[in-house]
């Protein structure tokens, strides 16, 4: 259980959700309510001297709260996706990382730093693709399909990392499954399917899918967004793979948080609409001044939830709870040894393919014949 200071009021959101394996409301019940401006900055300076006092760095997804994405940076901490928030803690000096966002990151930061200690402002803020794909389910999948390459996203808990052949992420996922299929092999991915599905148009791959979707990017539909297309004609459009089909057939383009901050930068556009979590706009905003971001219309957008475009687990993360388990250095994210040696062979598996596809060297040398043993 999350340890949750006393003295945390919470806000409560009624929000319903087909899956059962995605118990929204409870997780809305958990966002903290919004502090004063006074609170505010009591709150950053005193994490501010705690991160000084106990030799710790933050580090802060796209996707929770500006608050904890600015305190993370002008800390010498980092904003980034999940690898290289993992990648950047590997690499730091301090032996405390302080991570906010979903449990699968404080996994991987803890895979690729097993001797820190990783904390979490809220050990019950999860991930739908996480919560939608349990490791005995994911490994009778994967038993089934014994001639495949296990390739798992990086959402997903440290267990199912450490079933797979690979992992990937949103950015590098198309190179790899590309020479994956080069190399002849069959895929099993898991667990988004609209992004399994985009990467399969994408590369041709025999692919079969785990029916996983995020409750975020699963919402997006086509024709909201066409009807947004027509207010706004000259707005370029910016789409996760992680959203349905037709909702990215209309993408002026489709990539990772890092390629969506890369197009608006890049794009002859002074307007976009955006089809990712909304806790993606803040960064966007504030490295294109003078550029007009909108938030892509979702299904789910009803009195109860006024932005349904955003992941209510990120939501639970908070300053009173970053400055709360590093008072009193609760919330620290366990994983087997056993599971970080094997989980580390797919991420290893990963990073040396893209340092080589990096540095224009070969890569074929790096894929083992897996699908065929």
């Amino acid at each position: 259980m999350t340890d949750t200071p006393s003295n945390v009021a919470i806000s409560v959101i009624d929000v319903e959700y087909e899956q059962p394996a995605c118990p929204t409301r409870h997780a809305w019940a958990r966002v903290p309510v919004e502090p004063t401006a006074v609170e505010r900055a009591a709150l950053k300076a005193k994490i501010t001297n705690l991160l000084r006092e106990k030799n710790a760095v933050m580090v802060s997804h796209y996707y929770v709260h500006p608050d904890l994405q600015d305190l993370a940076e002008a800390t010498g901490g980092m904003v980034s996706d999940s690898l290289e928030m993992a990648r950047f803690g590997r690499d730091h000096s301090a032996q405390t990382l302080v991570v906010s966002g979903v449990k699968f990151m404080g996994e991987t930061s803890k895979i690729l730093s097993p001797h820190k200690t990783v904390l979490m402002p809220d050990l019950d803020a999860t991930c739908s693709l996480d919560l939608g794909c349990p490791i005995d389910e994911f490994s009778a999948f994967c038993d089934a399909h014994p001639d495949r390459t296990v390739v798992v996203y990086a959402n997903t808990s440290a267990a199912v990392k450490a079933r797979a052949d690979w992992l990937v992420t949103s950015s590098c996922a198309l190179d790899i499954v590309r020479a994956l299929k080069d190399q002849g092999q069959k895929i099993l991915w898991a667990p988004d399917k609209h992004l399994g599905g985009y990467i399969q148009r994408e590369t041709g791959a025999d692919m079969v899918f785990w029916e996983g979707a995020c409750i975020v990017h699963d919402e997006f539909k086509a024709f909201e967004l066409e009807g947004l297309m027509a207010q706004h004609p000259l707005a370029k459009v910016l789409v996760h793979p992680e959203s349905p089909k037709d909702v990215i057939a209309l993408a002026h383009a489709v990539g990772s948080t890092s390629a969506i901050l890369k197009a608006a930068q890049t794009l002859d556009a002074t307007e976009f609409i955006v089809a990712t979590d909304n806790g993606m706009l803040h960064k966007l905003r504030t490295l294109n001044p003078g550029k007009t971001f909108i938030e892509a219309p979702t299904a789910g957008n009803s009195a109860t939830c006024k932005s349904c475009a955003h992941c209510p687990w990120m939501a639970m993360n908070g300053l009173a709870g970053v400055a709360h388990v590093l008072e009193h250095g609760t919330n620290a994210i366990h994983v087997d040894p056993v599971i970080i040696d094997r989980a580390r062979l797919p991420i290893d598996r990963m990073l040396a393919f893209t340092a080589a596809l990096k540095n224009g060297q070969p890569v074929g040398g790096l894929i083992p014949n897996i699908g065929a043993a």
